[in-house]
């Protein structure tokens, strides 16, 4: 093997590399790895294994390639872009973050999305901040005069930020003169509707919320709730899940997965002597009509976040 092959192959495979830590997630330090050495060694002796710090490197190469490529092509597109923008909490150490993604059809007439940007917003979360950090990606982008609409949720500050994007930006270029710029989120405003519902009938499901918790709260506890399901024969291999008060159809997966469940918790009540929140027959009932009618708000919910 010549010396220009070999070195072709290491590019080659550190960019496989890194490639793989991108799509699988994986840490940087698993370069570090023992096992991981091992196991490249074996594959390939003459791979020279490279540090975190190169492996960070070429994940960056990948982004920049990668960006430069998006940059071109949305440079010679000449259709309108749709704008999407999230609002997300880290969960480590709270951190509020903006994703801004662009959605066009291309010249073969293929919907196209690209993430712009995935930007840490320092608090508070101010229609001013929000609105420079627009600005700056749709100018960075060489977007602006080419937005069709923006969609957020339908927080108040968004009204407001929107009159202040209006105002830097160029409203000859935009369609209506800006009128249909701002576009509410439709998964948004269903969540609100359903969760308008779901506060009045709220108490009527504590019990099973309540029951929820007790046998999630140990790994003991969730490991008593699986022997006794298996020895009840129950066809199910779904875990427990907690409802969580900002996603209204955790509500609904929290309840369907308990009424599966709903003679394993009466058979527990038997056994276990502080376990004393065993939902009532009227309360299975609820549940069981509430999922019936929840069903079909969540299965809108998932074909509108797969839009």
């Amino acid at each position: 093997m010549s010396l220009n092959t070999y070195q072709f192959d290491q590019v080659r495979v550190r960019n496989k590399l890194a490639r793989i830590v991108i799509l699988q997630e994986y840490p940087l330090s698993m370069v570090d790895h023992i096992g991981f050495k091992e196991f490249v060694v074996d594959l390939q002796p003459i791979f020279k294994l490279v540090t975190r710090n190169t492996l960070k490197s070429d994940i960056l190469k990948i982004y920049d390639n990668e960006r430069e490529k998006a940059l071109k092509m949305m440079d010679k597109n000449e259709s309108r872009m749709a704008i999407t923008i999230d609002m997300c909490t880290s969960s480590n150490k709270k951190r509020g973050f903006m994703v801004i993604t662009a959605h066009f059809i291309n010249h073969t007439w293929t919907l196209q999305s690209r993430v712009l940007r995935f930007v840490y917003i320092s608090s508070p979360h101010t229609k001013d901040v929000l609105a420079k950090v627009l600005v700056d990606c749709f100018l960075e982008w060489n977007i602006d005069r080419k937005l069709s609409t923006i969609t957020f949720d339908n927080c108040s500050t968004n009204n407001v930020m929107i009159r202040l994007l209006l105002n830097k930006l160029d409203t000859s270029s935009l369609m209506l003169g800006g009128f249909m710029l701002h576009m509410r989120c439709a998964a948004h405003i269903l969540n609100l509707i359903i969760q308008d519902g779901l506060s009045i009938i709220g108490d009527g499901i504590e019990r099973i919320h309540d029951s929820m918790i007790y046998w999630t709260g140990s790994s003991k506890r969730r490991q008593k709730f699986e022997e006794n399901a298996r020895q009840l024969r129950v066809q199910c291999t779904k875990e427990l899940v907690l409802d969580c008060k900002t996603r209204w159809n955790s509500i609904y997966l929290m309840l369907s997965t308990a009424l599966i469940y709903k003679d394993v918790f009466s058979h527990l009540a038997k056994r276990e002597i502080s376990y004393t929140c065993l939902p009532y027959d009227y309360d299975w009932e609820l549940a069981k009509d509430i999922c019936g009618r929840l069903e079909f708000f969540h299965s809108e919910t998932e074909f509108f976040s797969g839009l």
